[in-house]
């Protein structure tokens, strides 16, 4: 069933499964609100691609927030990518440029998450912090490679070490950003033993759920991570998770080190703001930054109560 959208001039969607509990749509009405737009971004929380493809037909629609499942599965229903979209392999967001010969509507895709995690960095912490020092990344879904693309082409990481409890989700990370261009100096380190010997990292992007390990490979997996925050160099941590709660095992651990340790609502408020963007044609310092900060700000605080 297609949701409601008359009440509004200009509508977009968040389409994913689940999005229950997706501050997406609270963060881009605050955008528009303040710049006074009578837009609105509807939750699609489906698995549906054929309604999602023919609700974007509708002439009041400005673009979409994708999220999981459908990141890579959009791709080809797409008329274009931007470098950032197509480099990672998978697209959060789905906006509309005209074909300048035909005026035909096109369907483009671009990845924010990648600029989400940069500005988190940029924003809170210091460059000389993880500018050319190795960079570590733990996870390997989606995320991590967003924050590798993220550290290679814009933070200046040098080397960047993957930790994960599974080293063939590692393996897979490795092998997709090799094949899109920016697979050189990526390590695997699977042991304890082997991050004692390596240099520290000034970056740390955590890209997996808030758990407590209990397995062999969980509990190596988070040792190589404790050696990394207790080395010498102390840099800046972005915990990518933030729900429920953004104050996470890793977190904690991280600010015990002496870390700076970046809250994942960080990222999520810059990708948010980097697809309004592109959907109102703004500069993001034309757009109500410290706004959306407050409202997320109140919504995280609302979580703890």
């Amino acid at each position: 069933m297609a949701p409601e959208v008359s009440h509004v001039e200009r509508h977009g969607y968040l389409f994913g499964h689940p999005i229950a509990h997706s501050m997406s749509p609270l963060l881009h009405q605050t955008v528009y609100d303040n710049l006074g737009l009578n837009w609105s971004q509807v939750p699609l929380d489906s698995t549906d691609m054929s309604l999602f493809l023919n609700l974007i037909k509708h002439p009041q629609f400005y673009g979409a927030s994708v999220t999981m499942p459908h990141k890579v599965a959009i791709l080809k229903h797409l008329d274009g990518l931007t470098p950032e979209g197509r480099d990672v392999g998978a697209v959060n967001t789905l906006f509309i440029r005209e074909d300048p010969e035909t005026g035909k509507r096109l369907f483009m895709g671009t990845n924010t998450d990648v600029i989400g995690i940069r500005e988190s960095f940029f924003r809170n912490a210091t460059p000389e912090s993880f500018e050319n020092r190795p960079a570590l990344v733990i996870g390997g879904g989606g995320a991590a490679r967003s924050a590798v693309y993220a550290l290679r082409t814009w933070m200046k990481a040098g080397t960047i070490y993957l930790v994960n409890r599974d080293a063939s989700e590692v393996q897979a990370v490795l092998d997709e950003c090799t094949a899109r261009g920016y697979g050189s100096g990526l390590v695997h380190v699977a042991t304890e033993a082997q991050a004692q010997q390596l240099e520290g990292v000034g970056a740390i992007v955590a890209c997996v759920p808030n758990f407590t390990p209990k397995t062999a490979e969980e509990q190596e997996a988070r040792k190589v991570l404790e050696v990394f925050l207790d080395k010498s160099h102390k840099g800046a941590i972005l915990e990518m998770c933030y729900h429920p709660s953004p104050y996470t095992e890793i977190a904690e651990l991280g600010q015990k080190a002496g870390w700076q340790v970046i809250l994942g609502t960080e990222a999520m408020i810059y990708q948010g703001l980097e697809q309004d963007r592109y959907w109102t044609g703004k500069e993001t310092a034309e757009l109500p930054v410290a706004q959306v900060q407050s409202v997320i700000a109140s919504k995280l605080d609302e979580a703890k109560l």
